[in-house]
């Protein structure tokens, strides 16, 4: 492969990945006129258009779709091996691009990173924030880190904690309504609810008791969210009773914001997992930043914090 097709492939890929040419610019180090010529070097090579240009918008063409499908993994796997090859064999180096909810990711994730930092300095972490599910090949994620994301083929799940889901409330919010004693004068109450993100559906309070005892309990609602942080949020303000998972209360329910409502009853959310490419060649950069992580959060303590029922 020549140099002017690699570096024309670069750009390619870097600006179906952002979305411009300029975003690719900046990602590249280049400048923005820089990226549109070897993209249209490309394009004059094959003899297709690959892109749908516009003063406001870059789309992929239906041959832009194709080739960017086609060459994406394994551009993005020769790009790691000849990084590692520069770096030494099999020094981790390089930029990893990693997705992690809000919460998760701020209060027990950045904590953790510095060590990482230290340990391996030749490794650029690109970190993105969103409580979404991201598709880890399509968006070019070398790691996500979340719960309940899809195993689709290509994808390897590694456990870093079971979650369990709690109700709460404030003190203020219990003062001026008595909490219940039972499931059933739930409905007696003001409920926030989450709406799932993928289907768009409230998610039901299905609540299990220490017994093992199960059952789906009601609530009136007066706000429906789709960001569990601002439910949270919510509550510590008094609005009513809500249900989330313990990673997003805990610091709330540790400085006396929020207290457990029903402590006897919870829920299980699906475990908080790293994922990660199941392609033969799982670079460096990758490999020792999920093994780092799964050992120092578990040194951590989070995994037992999250799953106290």
């Amino acid at each position: 492969m020549t140099t002017e097709l690699s570096s024309y492939l670069d750009a390619f890929i870097a600006s179906s990945d952002e979305g411009s040419f300029s975003a690719a610019a900046r990602r590249l180090g280049l400048t923005p006129a820089a990226v549109s010529k070897s993209v249209a070097r490309l394009e004059s090579q094959l003899g297709v258009r690959l892109f749908q240009r516009s003063t406001r918008s870059l789309a992929l063409t239906t041959d832009g779709e194709r080739l960017y499908g086609q060459v994406r993994l394994p551009w993005s796997e020769i790009d790691d091996a000849l990084t590692e090859l520069r770096q030494g064999a099999g020094k981790p180096a390089g930029t990893l691009k990693v997705s992690m909810a809000h919460t998760v990711g701020r209060h027990y994730l950045v904590p953790l990173l510095d060590g990482f930092i230290e340990q391996y300095p030749d490794v650029m972490l690109d970190l993105h924030f969103d409580n979404r599910q991201v598709d880890l090949v399509a968006e070019g994620y070398d790691v996500c880190i979340g719960g309940g994301i899809e195993l689709t083929e290509g994808l390897v799940a590694r456990e870093l904690a079971q979650v369990s889901v709690v109700l709460v409330a404030a003190p203020a919010y219990l003062r001026r309504y008595p909490a219940p004693a039972m499931p059933g004068e739930l409905v007696r109450h003001r409920g926030l609810l989450r709406r799932s993100l993928g289907s768009g559906r409230l998610l039901a309070w299905t609540l299990k008791h220490r017994s093992g005892q199960e059952l789906v309990a009601s609530i009136r609602p007066v706000a429906v969210f789709n960001d569990p942080e601002a439910i949270a949020r919510a509550a510590a303000c008094g609005m009513g009773i809500a249900m989330l998972p313990l990673p997003h209360v805990l610091p709330l329910l540790e400085n006396g914001e929020l207290v457990r409502v029903l402590p006897d009853w919870h829920a299980n959310a699906l475990p908080l997992s790293i994922y990660y490419s199941s392609r033969k060649l799982v670079p460096a950069k990758v490999r020792v930043f999920v093994d780092y992580m799964i050992e120092h959060f578990r040194a951590s303590g989070h995994p037992i914090r999250f799953s106290q029922a």
